[in-house]
């Protein structure tokens, strides 16, 4: 049964946010009102850089197709049967819900890692829409080997999208939701037209001749080597976890939390099979297409789909850009809002939302961040998704799913000692083996999720009974 009919009448907001309460009755969303949303986020910026990053990487067409294929439905899985039971359950953000098991001072912590890291992504997604937005004033366009910013007018075209995403997304979820309810289904079709028109391009009549084609794609990509550093199981983990601090982690708490049935999670099948199926795809031939029509591997995401699309591509890395930036921040703002409140109860989320655009802002002007996105998402999900282990566990086998205690419920202490050393003991020698020797990032998200949760339990019961 649904807490929102068995909870206290929550404080009056003036946001309609309900940052600091469970969400009413009134306030529950359907799931039409999610389906726009997760179909808009995630058939978007990301897109445009993770399937060319797969032609890089080498990896071959039959493990793409199938890798992503299972991979994205573990993901919709435990989107539904893992984040979204304890979103229309408890109806409380990630960070409260947090602070309830760990204490405010840990949580301050934490959120600080999760908005900066969240940040980091948006800024990723400032810098794709930053790259079409250049076209008409001719640009100089970043490259693969570009870390830091190549040109002033990149740092200005940055600043002017950046400021755009940052408003957007202080304006909150409602103007988050309609914004993604308009864009996504032409940004949908468009990616579709892009794929079809960048395969008609490639001039393959069979599957074989697709093959080759990819083939000699990778080669010259990789100036004349043809080395794959991704596998079957490499392609089905990634797809599984490059969002693994929104489902497992339980960033869409947040989002899950509005939604009248944990059913809506279903729409993040919009998001997975659309966005991280059919449009990963359709960038991948967008690059290959790019590599046989005018020698350039170079995968800038404007350039890429203006080759294909001309105006509606330039467009639609523009939109998708936003898309993906926008939900983004609003939950980097949610993060940084609740860490504020810590010292600031009056903060508002207005301002901790525009304060984390203005981050990711700035990391826009970094192509790094966009450029790494592969090993990047991994790692933030290393991070950061094991807090969603302590939650799960806490919630399963703590509280037994007893939403009405867990409203009522108050923290043991402001720090809890347990949550941090269940977090620290996997995450930071995962961190040395990704950073400092080279470990694919991505495959670490599920022992440290387990360990940190498994941890948890037995540090927590430790303490109860000393």
């Amino acid at each position: 049964m649904s807490t929102a009919s068995i909870a206290s009448k929550p404080a009056e907001t003036t946001t309609g946010e309900f940052e600091r309460e469970a969400v009413p009755p009134q306030a529950q969303k359907g799931a039409s009102k999610f389906w726009g949303m997760y179909a808009g986020e995630h058939a978007a910026g990301t897109e445009f850089m993770i399937g060319p990053l797969f032609l890089l990487a080498g990896v071959s067409l039959q493990n793409i197709f199938l890798g992503l294929l299972f991979g994205n439905l573990m993901a919709i899985l435990s989107w539904r049967f893992i984040c979204a039971p304890i979103a229309t359950k408890a109806r409380f953000t990630l960070y409260n819900h947090l602070e309830k098991i760990s204490g405010k001072w840990l949580v301050l912590l934490y959120n600080l890692a999760n908005g900066l890291l969240f940040c980091f992504l948006a800024g990723a997604m400032i810098t794709v829409s930053a790259t079409a937005v250049g076209i008409p004033f001719d640009m100089t366009m970043p490259t693969t080997d570009d870390w830091l910013p190549n040109s002033a007018m990149f740092v200005v075209i940055v600043l002017a999208v950046g400021l755009v995403i940052s408003i957007v997304a202080s304006l909150g979820y409602d103007t988050v939701a309609k914004f993604a309810n308009i864009a996504s289904p032409w940004m949908v079709l468009v990616f579709l037209a892009c794929g079809i028109v960048a395969y008609k391009q490639l001039g393959a009549t069979s599957w074989a001749d697709l093959n080759s084609i990819w083939s000699e794609s990778i080669v010259f990509a990789q100036d004349g080597k043809s080395e794959s550093t991704m596998g079957f199981w490499s392609v089905f983990t990634f797809a599984w976890f490059c969002n693994a601090a929104m489902h497992v982690g339980m960033a869409d708490l947040s989002v899950f939390r509005f939604a009248k049935k944990a059913s809506s999670a279903w729409a993040t099948s919009a998001g997975m099979y659309v966005g991280h199926y059919m449009a990963w795809i359709a960038a991948a031939f967008m690059l290959a297409a790019q590599i046989r029509l005018n020698q350039d591997p170079n995968p800038v995401p404007g350039p890429m789909a203006n080759n294909v699309a001309g105006l509606a591509g330039i467009t639609c890395v523009i939109v998708a850009g936003w898309t993906t930036a926008n939900p983004t921040i609003y939950r980097a703002g949610l993060a940084f809002q609740a860490m504020a409140q810590t010292i600031f109860p009056n903060v508002s989320r207005f301002w901790a939302t525009f304060t984390a655009g203005l981050v990711a802002t700035i990391a826009g002007a970094f192509p790094a961040f966009a450029w790494q996105l592969l090993g990047f998402v991994g790692l933030y999900g290393t991070i950061l998704a094991p807090m969603g282990g302590v939650i799960f566990f806490d919630w399963y086998f703590r509280r037994k799913g007893n939403a009405i205690e867990f409203q009522r419920t108050s923290p043991v202490s402001s720090f809890s000692i347990p949550v941090l050393l269940a977090w620290l003991i996997p995450v930071v020698p995962s961190f040395y083996l990704i950073v400092y020797k080279g470990y694919t990032a991505v495959n670490f998200v599920l022992p440290c999720w387990l360990a940190t949760g498994i941890l948890y339990l037995l540090f927590s019961k430790k303490v109860k009974t000393a």
